[in-house]
C-alpha cells in the first residue's frame, strides 16, 4: 500500500471571506515596480496604463465578451477598477458553469489577500452566491451572504433565498443553519422603518417557502408556525408550494390525520390547486406506509372524481377505528402539537364541517404514477409495480405515460430485490421504448452489482455509461464503486477509484471520505485512514463529523492501539467535538484488546462526569454549558468497563458499572461474571504467609472482593462461610 498516493488531482476552492485575513500579500507588479522606482514621470505612464486596460477591459465587459475580458484580467498586472472586478465577476457568476465559477472565486481570493474586497458591489456578491449554491458549493455561499451582512451589505432576496433553499434541502445541520440565516437577515430588515427602501431584500413567498422547507425537513412545527405567522408582515400571502410544504411538515411529526385537513385549507383558501399537492399527498401517504390511501387516492383522480376530501376522512375514520386500545394508552404525539396545527390549520378544529370538493378534476401523471410505484417496491411488491408500469403504457393521457423516474424505480425494485438480472432487462427495454436513461438509474445499477459483490460488472457498467452512453458517472458513482471496493477487501481498488474521482475533477463528499477511511480502518491501516482523515478536515467544502472521528479511533482500537486513540479523542475535544457512547465503547473494546486494564479505570472516571454521577454514586446536577453534554451509557459500553474491571481484580470500580447499569435499566450479565471470577480469581487471598503490611494493602481489596462475590451469590464473608476450592 506505500505506493499508492493520496493527492488533490487539483487544489480546493479558496474559502472566500474567512474571518481571518491572510497575512501573506503577495506582492503585485504595480507595487514592485512602484518599490523600484520613485519617478514621477514613471508613476503616470503607468497609471495610463492601467486606465486604458480598464477601459479596454470595460468594452469586452459592455460587449458580454465574457472569455475575453478574462483573459485581458489574468493578463493585468494591477487590479482593475471596481466597476470593471463587479462586472467581471457578475458575468462569470452568470454563466453558471463550474470554470466560471472558479474564475469568479479567483478574482474573489485575489481581492482578499490584498484586502480589496471593498472594490465588489452587492450586486456581484449576491450573483456569486447564487451561482455558488446552484453549483452546489453550499458552505461557499453561505460565506459569501454572511459576508455581505457582516460588511453592511443587504444581500438581493434572490440571492439570499437561493442560499437558504440550498441549505434547506442539505443534509447535517442545514436546515437549522438556514433558520439562522433567515433569521439574521429578517432582523436586519425589521431595523429599518420604512421597508420599501429595503424593498428588493425583503422577503417574499419564495424566501418564506424556502426556510419553512427547512423546518419541515426538521421536523420543527414551532418555527414553522412562526414563520407562517410572520408572512404577512412583510406582504406575503402563503401559496400552493407553502401548503405542500406543510404537508411535508405533518409528514416528518407523524400527523397523517392531518394531510386532508392541508388540501380542504388549500381550497377553502381558493388557492389554485395543482398536480404538486396532490403529489405530495400521495407521498405522503406512501411514507407512512399507508399504501391503501395512496391507492384510492389515485383510482379516484384516474376516475375523475372531486371528492378526493371525503375518501381521505373515511380512511381516517376506519383508522380510528381500528386503533387497539393499547394503543389509546399511550402517549399520542399529536397531543404535544396541538396547539400549534390548531393555528395553522384552523379547519381542522371543526369536524361537523362537510368536507369541500376540488373545483376541479386532477387526473394523476407519470410522477404521481411513480411516487405510487416506490410505496410498492418499499414494501416489497415488486409485481404491483410491473403492473403499474404495464398500466401506464396504455394511458391515454401522454404526461401519464412511464419516463425515465418510472422506469429506473422499476428498475430499483428489482435491485432491491436482488434479481440483477431483470433489472438489466429493464435498462434494456428502456433503450426499446426510446427513453434514455440517466445518470440516476446508471448509479441504482450500480449499487445493486456492488451489494451483490459483482465487482466485475459495476466496472463494465462504468465503462459502458463513460464510453457507450456517453454519461459521466458523479460523486454518487464512485462512491458506490469505492464502498463495492471494500466489499470485497479491495482497499487498493477503493482509493484507485477514489484518485480517479478527484482526476475527473470531481469534489469528494463526506461520504467519499468516511468510506475511504471505512477501508483502511477495516484492513487495519489506521494511519492510511489517518492521512485521508486530516484531508478531509482540510478541505473547506466537507464538514467533519462526529461518524468521521469515531471511524477513525475505532480503526486504532482494533489494533489496541489506545494511546493513538486518545490522541485522536484529545483533538475531537479541542475541534469542539465531544465523544459520545460509540467513540467510548471503542476505546474501551481496544484497552482489553491492549490488556491496559489502569485505562479503563481513566475512562470509567470520565464517563461518570459525563453521566453527572458523583464519586459517592450521587447524582451531581446538570453539567455547565462550557461543560460537555450529558451522556447517557448504554449496555455494550457498561459490559465492556465491567468485564475489564471484573479481569483485573477491579472489584469496586465493578461494583459501580454495575450500579450503573441497573440504574439505566441495564440487566448485568451475572453469569457470565461469575464465570470470569471463578476462572480467574477464586484462589485470591489465600496465602497462609503474606507479611502482615502486605496483608494490609490487601486488605481493602479484599473487602471489595467479598462484596462483590456477594453480589454474584457466591460464598462469601458476609454469610460466614468459606469459599471451597
Amino acid at each position: 500500500m506505500n505506493a499508492l498516493s493520496l493527492r488533490w488531482a487539483a487544489p480546493a476552492p479558496a474559502h472566500v471571506f474567512s474571518p481571518a485575513s491572510s497575512t501573506a500579500r503577495p506582492p503585485s507588479m504595480l507595487r514592485a515596480n512602484i518599490a523600484e522606482s520613485s519617478s514621477s514621470t514613471y508613476l503616470s505612464s503607468t497609471n495610463k496604463l492601467s486606465g486604458s486596460q480598464d477601459q479596454a477591459l470595460l468594452a469586452l465587459l459592455q460587449q458580454r465578451k465574457t472569455d475575453e475580458a478574462w483573459l485581458l484580467y489574468s493578463r493585468c498586472g494591477h487590479l482593475p477598477n471596481s466597476t470593471c472586478l463587479s462586472r467581471l465577476v457578475s458575468q462569470l457568476s452568470y454563466l453558471n458553469s463550474a470554470e466560471g465559477l472558479t474564475r469568479a472565486q479567483s478574482i474573489i481570493q485575489r481581492l482578499r489577500n490584498e484586502q480589496q474586497l471593498h472594490r465588489l458591489d452587492a450586486n456581484s456578491l449576491g450573483l456569486l452566491a447564487v451561482a455558488a449554491a446552484k453549483g452546489g458549493h453550499t458552505l461557499y455561499a453561505t460565506s459569501i451572504i454572511k459576508s455581505m451582512l457582516r460588511s453592511g451589505y443587504l444581500p438581493h432576496v434572490k440571492a439570499w433565498s437561493a442560499v437558504i433553499s440550498r441549505l434547506g434541502a442539505s443534509g447535517d445541520d442545514g436546515p437549522s443553519e438556514a433558520i439562522k440565516l433567515f433569521n439574521s437577515i429578517t432582523r436586519r430588515l425589521k431595523k429599518f422603518g420604512d421597508l420599501d427602501v429595503v424593498k428588493d431584500s425583503k422577503p417574499d413567498t419564495g424566501a418564506y417557502n424556502a426556510v419553512l422547507n427547512a423546518c419541515a425537513n426538521i421536523g420543527n412545527a414551532r418555527k414553522f408556525r412562526q414563520l407562517f405567522d410572520e408572512m404577512p408582515e412583510f406582504g406575503c400571502e402563503p401559496d400552493a408550494l407553502t401548503y405542500n410544504v406543510m404537508i411535508k411538515l405533518c409528514a416528518r411529526v407523524e400527523r397523517k390525520d392531518l394531510l386532508v385537513f392541508v388540501l380542504e385549507r388549500i381550497i377553502e383558501k381558493e388557492i389554485p390547486l395543482c398536480k404538486t399537492t396532490l403529489h405530495s399527498l400521495v407521498a405522503a401517504y406512501v411514507g407512512f406506509g399507508d399504501l391503501e390511501a395512496a391507492e384510492k387516492l389515485v383510482q379516484a383522480m384516474r376516475e375523475g372524481r372531486k371528492d378526493l376530501c371525503s375518501i381521505l376522512r373515511e380512511l381516517d375514520d376506519k383508522d380510528d377505528d381500528d386503533s387497539d386500545e393499547e394503543e389509546e394508552l399511550k402517549e399520542d404525539p399529536k397531543d404535544r402539537s396541538d396547539d400549534i396545527f390548531d393555528i395553522l390549520l384552523p379547519n381542522s378544529t371543526d369536524y361537523s364541517s362537510e368536507p369541500p370538493e376540488l373545483p376541479a378534476a386532477i387526473t394523476p401523471d407519470s410522477r404521481i404514477y411513480t411516487t405510487l410505484m416506490k410505496g410498492y417496491m418499499n414494501a416489497g411488491r415488486v409485481a404491483d409495480t410491473v403492473r403499474t408500469l404495464e398500466a401506464m403504457r396504455h394511458q391515454k393521457d401522454s404526461n401519464s405515460h412511464p419516463d425515465h423516474v418510472t422506469y429506473t424505480t422499476v428498475l430499483s425494485a428489482f435491485v432491491k430485490a436482488g434479481s440483477m438480472d431483470k433489472a438489466r432487462q429493464v435498462l434494456t427495454e428502456m433503450a426499446r421504448f426510446n427513453v434514455p436513461a440517466n445518470l440516476i438509474t446508471y448509479n441504482v445499477l450500480l449499487k445493486g452489482y456492488c451489494q451483490q459483490l459483482q465487482i466485475n460488472k459495476a466496472e463494465e457498467l462504468i465503462k459502458e455509461m463513460i464510453n457507450d452512453v456517453g454519461i459521466e458517472p458523479d460523486v454518487v458513482s464512485y462512491n458506490t464503486m469505492i464502498d463495492g471496493c471494500i466489499m470485497v477487501d479491495d482497499c487498493a481498488g477503493a482509493l484507485t477509484y477514489f484518485n480517479e474521482m478527484r482526476s475527473r475533477g470531481i469534489t469528494p463528499t463526506k461520504v467519499s471520505y468516511t468510506t475511504l477511511m471505512k477501508a483502511f480502518a477495516s484492513s487495519g491501516q489506521p494511519k492510511l485512514a489517518n492521512r485521508v482523515f486530516d484531508e478531509m478536515l482540510n478541505d473547506p467544502r466537507v464538514k467533519v463529523d462526529l461518524v468521521a472521528w469515531n471511524m477513525l479511533v475505532e480503526g486504532y482500537c482494533k489494533l489496541g492501539l489506545v494511546e493513538e486513540a486518545k490522541n485522536i479523542i484529545q483533538r475531537m475535544k479541542e475541534n469542539g467535538t465531544y465523544p459520545n457512547v460509540a467513540t467510548y465503547g471503542s476505546l474501551a473494546n481496544g484497552i482489553s484488546l491492549a490488556r491496559k486494564p489502569g485505562e479503563a479505570l481513566l475512562l470509567w472516571k470520565e464517563i461518570k462526569e459525563r453521566c453527572g454521577i458523583e464519586e459517592a454514586g450521587e447524582e451531581c446536577s446538570s453539567p455547565s454549558p462550557d461543560q460537555q453534554p450529558l451522556l447517557i451509557p448504554d449496555e455494550g459500553l457498561l459490559d465492556a468497563l465491567a468485564d475489564i474491571c471484573v479481569r483485573a481484580a477491579f472489584f469496586r470500580k465493578a461494583l459501580e458499572i454495575i450500579a450503573c447499569m441497573e440504574e439505566h435499566g441495564i440487566p448485568p450479565n451475572k453469569t457470565k461474571y461469575k464465570r470470569i471470577y471463578v476462572e480467574m480469581h477464586s484462589r485470591m487471598f489465600t496465602s497462609k504467609h503474606a507479611s502482615k503490611a502486605r496483608q494490609d494493602r490487601r486488605r481493602e481489596r479484599k473487602r471489595a472482593a467479598e462484596a462483590f462475590k456477594f453480589w454474584l451469590g457466591l460464598p462469601n464473608s458476609y454469610y460466614g462461610s468459606e469459599w471451597e476450592h
